[in-house]
C-alpha cells in the first residue's frame, strides 16, 4: 500500500481554477498506456505508436508533406523549434507578453538567440507593426550591428486567452513572407483556440497559415507532451539532433506516441477543448452577472478579470486562481481557467459562490 495519501487530505480542499494542468490525464489516455505496458516497441519515437499519432496528426490538419515530432514539454518545443529556425546573430519577434518573453526563463537567450518584443494590443501583435520593426531594422545604417530578426512567435490562444482570427493570421504570413521571416504558432493551448465558439481558423487551415506549430498535450489532456508540426523545408532538416541537444527527446517515446494517439484517434483533443471552453464561459458569466468586470474579452478556457483586493480574498477562501498583476493598493489583475478536467460540480459551486458576495 503506498504511503502517499487521498486526494482529500494531501491536496487543498479548494477547488482549482488556477492552470489547466493540475489533473493528471484524460483516463483513456492511462488505459491506453496501461493496456500497452509490456509491449516491446523502439525508443526515441521511432515506434508504431508515434508513427500512427503522426498520421492521424497530418489527417487532421490536412498537412501530409509536414514533419511530426513529440517533445516532453512547451519549452523544449520553443526553444528546439526557435534554435533551428535562427543563426546565431538573428533574432525572434514576440509580444512582449508572450511566453518566451516571460515565462521560460531566458531560455531562448540561454541557447543564444534575442528575443525582441513588440508592443501587444489584448495579447496580440500585428502585421503592421512587424513590417515597422524589420522595415526600422533594415533602414538603419548600422543595422549590421544589431541582431537581424529572422522569425516571428506567436501564441494561439496568446497569454491573455485571446485569438488571432484568420484575417489576422493571414496578413501577418504575408509579411513574413516578404521579408523572408519564419512565422511559429506556440499552440500550447491550441485545443482550447480551435474548439473556441468564437474560432475561425479549422485545424485544416492552420498549417498553411505558417511554417511550424505546435499541438499542446501538457495542458489539453495529457500527462505530458507537445507536438511539433513543420511545414518548411528548411526547418525540417537535422531537427532530431536538435531534440535530443535540447533535451527534449525521451527515450520510452512511445509514451508521447500512444498519447496523441488518444487524443486525436476520434476527435477527443477537440471536445476537451470545448468543454473547458463552455465551463470558462459560465464562470466568467457569473462573475459579470455580479457586476464585475472583465480585464480582457477571453472566449478561450483563460478568464481574466479586474477585482479589489477584498473580493480576491473571499473568493480564495474556497477557490484557487491565479493573481496577475497588482494595479494599485486595492485592486488586482486576477485569472481563472479552466481545463480538459473542470467538472460542472466545480463550476457550480464557482457560481454559488460568486451570488453571496
Amino acid at each position: 500500500m503506498s504511503s502517499i495519501g487521498t486526494k482529500s487530505d494531501v491536496v487543498s480542499s479548494r477547488i482549482r481554477f488556477n492552470n489547466d494542468y493540475s489533473e493528471g490525464a484524460h483516463p483513456r489516455i492511462l488505459a491506453l498506456l496501461q493496456e500497452t505496458n509490456m509491449v516491446q516497441s523502439p525508443g526515441y519515437g521511432e515506434d508504431d505508436y508515434c508513427d500512427a499519432a503522426r498520421k492521424l496528426i497530418k489527417k487532421t490538419f490536412a498537412c501530409p508533406l509536414s514533419d511530426v515530432h513529440f517533445v516532453v514539454g512547451g519549452t523544449q518545443a520553443n526553444l528546439t523549434v526557435i534554435d533551428a529556425a535562427l543563426r546565431s546573430h538573428q533574432s525572434v519577434l514576440s509580444a512582449d507578453t508572450g511566453h518566451i518573453n516571460v515565462h521560460e526563463t531566458g531560455a531562448i537567450e540561454a541557447c543564444g538567440h534575442k528575443v525582441e518584443t513588440l508592443p501587444h494590443v489584448d495579447g496580440k501583435i500585428t502585421a503592421e507593426a512587424i513590417a515597422s520593426h524589420v522595415s526600422a531594422h533594415f533602414a538603419d545604417e548600422a543595422f549590421e550591428h544589431m541582431t537581424q530578426p529572422k522569425m516571428v512567435y506567436l501564441s494561439q490562444p496568446t497569454e491573455f486567452g485571446t485569438l488571432y482570427t484568420k484575417e489576422e493570421l493571414t496578413a501577418i504570413k504575408k509579411v513574413c513572407e516578404k521579408h523572408a521571416l519564419f512565422l511559429f504558432i506556440d499552440g500550447a493551448r491550441l485545443g482550447y483556440g480551435l474548439s473556441s465558439s468564437e474560432n475561425d481558423i479549422t485545424p485544416e487551415s492552420l498549417a498553411p497559415l505558417c511554417d511550424v506549430f505546435t499541438i499542446g498535450g501538457t495542458k489539453v489532456g495529457a500527462l505530458f507532451g507537445e507536438g511539433v508540426v513543420i511545414s518548411h523545408p528548411d526547418l525540417k532538416k537535422d531537427f532530431r539532433y536538435l531534440i535530443k541537444q535540447k533535451g527534449g527527446m525521451l527515450a520510452k517515446g512511445r509514451l508521447l506516441g500512444l498519447q496523441f494517439v488518444a487524443l486525436f484517434e476520434d476527435g477527443l483533443y477537440f471536445r476537451l477543448g470545448e468543454h473547458a471552453d463552455v465551463l470558462a464561459y459560465k464562470l466568467r458569466d457569473a462573475l459579470i452577472e455580479k457586476g464585475f468586470t472583465p480585464y480582457i474579452n477571453s472566449p478561450t478556457n483563460q478568464q481574466f478579470f479586474k477585482l479589489d483586493k477584498t473580493v480576491c480574498d473571499e473568493i480564495s477562501k474556497a477557490f484557487v486562481f491565479s493573481p496577475i498583476e497588482t494595479v494599485d493598493d486595492t485592486t488586482q489583475i486576477v485569472r481563472f481557467c479552466t481545463s480538459w478536467a473542470t467538472t460542472q460540480e466545480s463550476v457550480d459551486a464557482f457560481v454559488t459562490f460568486i451570488k453571496t458576495l
